[in-house]
């Protein structure tokens, strides 16, 4: 019996089978990199931004903790209610001292009720909330409106894949002037974030840390934030208790911070 038709057979089926297998492959690369290539800094950021917070309104309870290499650790606690990303209050919950303070924040506005003073103060988003925290950094809750996105390039850390957002501020009222985000290309986590002053200098970095299953995302639950400009100067924000709220427009108005329960 003549075997070499049968094995000629065999060798032809399976050189078709690794072309098959060889062009599949090709085709998924393809594909892959369509997506990557179809993706705008845009979806980028917007997506990174629903990972941070919910769109929906909701409230969330903030804890800082900041350390200086020649002081005791300083704490503060805060009630935050936000509703997309122009309307907020921030009460001061601790210390003791300054229970009873609440932030207003409409637009791009923002005020500071106490108890003690007859008319809200008008303050900045930029301006020092406590320790490496601006009022924007808690009153703002997403990039997304206040920041042109440009995908800078694509990086890897430790294995993995990020990529590297550049975001310049719509105009000179935002909270910084350019940041640089890093966002891990398989799972749209913020990664970390450079913030920079209107000279370009380096202000302070910040690192997501502790996700949690949250409100049906993965959300980081801790920011570090280290000042780049004085060594040892470090603020952590520990985010609980967030949750849904239906939150009406009249309670962020400065004639209701006197009656805000």
């Amino acid at each position: 019996m003549n075997l070499r038709p049968l094995w000629f057979a065999l060798i032809v089926n399976f050189i078709l089978l690794i072309q098959g297998q060889i062009a599949l492959a090709t085709s998924i690369e393809i594909e892959k990199a369509a997506v990557k290539t179809d993706i705008t800094a845009e979806s980028i950021l917007e997506r990174a931004d629903e990972i941070r917070f919910p769109r929906e309104s909701f409230q969330v309870d903030v804890v800082i903790r900041t350390t200086t290499p020649d002081h005791s650790e300083d704490m503060y606690r805060y009630q935050v209610l936000s509703k997309g990303n122009e309307n907020s209050i921030i009460r001061i919950i601790e210390p003791a001292s300054e229970r009873g303070q609440t932030i207003l924040m409409k637009g791009r506005d923002l005020w500071i009720f106490m108890p003690s003073v007859s008319q809200p103060i008008r303050l900045a988003l930029s301006q020092r909330l406590t320790g490496q925290v601006a009022n924007g950094d808690i009153a703002r809750a997403n990039f997304t409106g206040d920041y042109h996105p440009q995908l800078l390039r694509n990086e890897s850390i430790d294995g993995e894949d990020f990529y590297v957002l550049e975001l310049t501020g719509v105009d000179r009222s935002v909270t910084y002037q350019k940041v640089l985000l890093w966002v891990n290309q398989s799972s749209f986590r913020p990664f970390k974030a450079e913030f920079y002053s209107v000279s370009g200098r380096l202000l302070k970095t910040s690192h997501y840390e502790n996700f949690n299953t949250i409100l049906g995302e993965e959300r980081p639950t801790r920011i570090i934030m280290e000042d780049a400009l004085k060594s040892g100067e470090v603020s952590v924000l520990d985010y609980s208790d967030m949750k849904l709220r239906d939150l009406p427009d009249k309670i962020f108005t400065k004639d209701y911070l006197k009656r805000l329960e």
